[in-house]
């Protein structure tokens, strides 16, 4: 794990060095743009690795690597049809006291966001549509063996280079062993992102989670820094920043996020 966390510093202090940019700066920053809107025409297939240190009273540790594809479809004149899956890739060491270690896929998350093409007149961008929980985590320690539904709703304005927005969702456990917790939470994540020229962004968000079944909040704030590069033809988005821990339900102290984002722009 030591040499895990030495390869995310150094990607995240040497990402502004980066210099890959194959095509013109201003597709680049139409890219990076893109990717600050969670319902955009874009298909892209996020990697984030989260590496979270000091967690529970025996200081575990746990690595999460979120698979993420995104896929926009199509479905009239006028309204898409975004496809999003999180699909979790856990490794952790002691994270619930003296727990050992386990590894394995976690519970995936898929939404669909019924999203109209064009922004409203005031500039606003949304979608609304469903959310499911699938337990398809592989060790009990790992997921929540419930099947969860719920609404999930997206709302964003880009002003010029600033995009600010919040992505809601809440799920019900609707099935699943009668021996294990029932699922009741929110799910909460304003972001604010600013972009720069030459595919660069800065984004601030906080990820939100209350359990109102045992009124535990859990929250994580990021701050990333990306670039959009591509490597040969591949166009590519390049991340990394802190976590910083907050909440009642939240057993980790801080940690670090970084990873890359395959980008396969639509036509319009």
């Amino acid at each position: 794990m030591k040499s895990l966390y030495q390869i995310l510093t150094i990607a995240a202090f040497s990402l502004c060095s980066l210099n890959l940019i194959a095509q013109d700066g201003d597709g680049a920053d139409a890219l990076a743009k893109q990717l600050q809107n969670p319902v955009a025409n874009l298909i892209s297939v996020p990697f984030q690795a989260n590496y979270d240190l000091n967690v529970g009273p025996n200081d575990g540790t746990k690595f999460l690597t979120n698979v993420q594809p995104v896929i926009p479809i199509s479905i009239s004149e006028n309204w898409n049809l975004i496809g999003r899956a999180i699909i979790p890739i856990i490794k952790q060491c002691d994270v619930n006291g003296n727990s050992g270690k386990q590894s394995g896929l976690g519970d995936a998350v898929i939404s669909g966001f019924f999203s109209p093409k064009a922004p409203t007149k005031g500039g606003l961008i949304w979608g609304v549509g469903p959310v499911i929980l699938a337990p398809t985590a592989t060790k009990d320690e790992l997921g929540s063996e419930k099947f969860g539904l719920g609404p999930t709703a997206v709302a964003l304005k880009q002003i010029n280079s600033v995009t600010v927005g919040c992505l809601i969702n809440h799920i019900w456990s609707v099935a699943g062993k009668d021996d294990r917790a029932d699922v009741n939470a929110t799910f909460f994540q304003p972001f604010v992102a600013k972009n720069f020229s030459g595919g660069y962004a800065l984004t601030f968000n906080t990820e939100l989670t209350q359990n109102w079944d045992y009124d535990l909040t859990s929250g994580t704030f990021h701050i990333v820094a990306s670039k959009v590069v591509s490597f040969g033809s591949q166009m590519t988005q390049i991340f990394a920043g802190p976590r910083i821990h907050y909440g009642s339900g939240n057993a980790a102290e801080w940690g670090i996020r970084a990873g890359i984002t395959l980008l396969f722009p639509t036509k319009s």
